[in-house]
């Protein structure tokens, strides 16, 4: 069997662990290690996790810092890959750390779903830091990204890497072969609107209250996942302090048939570092809204936005602090059906990864396959 060792920036993410069940779904065994965010388990997915140590959100320079001393002092990274067949750098980061640790010829996949601001700016750090990536993308055999925007606006345009690039989508994973239940469609108001997973945007938290308060009766606002705190003023108090809003915490994979069986529309919505990785991202959200039948709310102009009018779904705004609440004040059950209509008639594909999806990613990350 081969072996892939993994090496990711935070072990407490959830969607390092549903990137290990697709490479363990490919037929591969994983080696995994990584810094983590918080305390975290001793496995991921049945494995058995390597720590790396403690790194926090927002905090560069420390982040930095606990980077160099794994290059400086390598062997507790090393152990992860050696010998494994590849290595799967997940960030900038921990592609540094691969670069270091690897043998001689050893594959090494570049993993990068999101692009840092740092990476987009043009002040004498971000320079700095990109020709770091550049200078690393050339011992890399394979970019492996999320987004087309990723591929063609940053890796092909901005960082000239002409290797191939396997595009792999924040699909919902689904190996037992079921299709995700439709639930029954709610009729009219209050309309329930979702906001799940990574929280990092103040802006959408600004709207979803300001629409709360200003509607009382038109709609009901579940928030639910991580909560990046320091993006926020004080995310506890503002959510406790608006009625028709409520913060439900963490979920796990299991929770998502619930969380979105519950609302009509999921919030797709994102002003987090607006123009640059939020313009060109596909989240996971996108992806798990349609597969549950929640209608996405998208913002014109973006990835999300584009993939949605290309498919005929979702609820597409320009504005949607003033366009929101008229829409729905205006919305009727029949309309709302007709959406969910077509969000029910996508194929599964475009929104669920299946186990032929996670043996096609898996060889090509070993090389087997040939990246589309």
């Amino acid at each position: 069997m081969a072996v892939i060792g993994y090496l990711v920036h935070d072990l407490t993410d959830a969607a390092v662990a549903r990137r290990m069940r697709m490479f363990q779904a490919g037929r591969a065994s994983v080696r995994l290690g990584g810094f983590r965010r918080r305390a975290a388990p001793t496995t991921v997915a049945g494995t058995a996790i390597h720590d790396l140590g403690e790194t926090k959100d927002a905090r560069l320079l420390a982040r930095l810092v606990a980077v160099a001393h794994q290059i400086v002092a390598p062997a507790r990274a090393r152990a992860v890959v050696a010998g494994t067949d590849v290595i799967v750098a997940r960030n900038l980061e921990m592609l540094a750390i691969a670069v270091r640790v690897a043998a001689p010829g050893q594959r090494i996949i570049y993993e990068c779903l999101d692009i840092h601001r740092l990476l987009l700016s043009r002040g004498v750090a971000a320079r700095a830091l990109q020709a770091i990536e550049r200078r690393l993308l050339a011992r890399v055999d394979m970019v492996l990204t999320s987004a087309p925007a990723f591929r063609d606006r940053y890796f092909r345009t901005r960082r000239g890497f002409d290797g191939p690039i396997w595009l792999e989508e924040n699909r919902l994973l689904q190996l037992d072969g079921t299709a995700p239940k439709t639930p029954t469609l709610h009729g009219g108001p209050p309309w329930r609107i979702g906001w799940f997973g990574m929280l990092r945007c103040r802006r959408s938290l600004a709207i979803l209250r300001a629409l709360a308060r200003a509607h009382p009766g038109l709609v009901e606002i579940t928030i639910a996942g991580i909560p990046s705190y320091t993006e926020f003023e004080d995310f506890d108090r503002d959510v406790t302090d608006t009625p028709g809003l409520r913060f439900v915490g963490r979920y796990t994979a299991a929770d998502l048939p619930a969380l979105y069986g519950a609302v009509d529309f999921a919030w797709a919505v994102d002003f987090f570092e607006e123009g640059q990785n939020s313009a060109w991202l596909l989240p996971n959200r996108l992806y798990e809204s349609l597969a549950f039948s929640a209608v996405p709310i998208t913002l014109a102009g973006v990835e999300t936005e584009r993939w949605c009018a290309e498919h005929g779904v979702g609820l597409r705004l320009h504005d949607p602090a003033a366009e929101l609440a008229p829409v729905l004040e205006r919305l009727t059950g029949a309309a709302m059906a007709a959406m969910r209509g077509a969000v029910a008639a996508l194929p599964r594909r475009l929104v669920v990864a299946d186990e032929a999806d996670c043996l096609a990613l898996t060889e090509a990350v070993l090389g087997a396959g040939t990246a589309p």
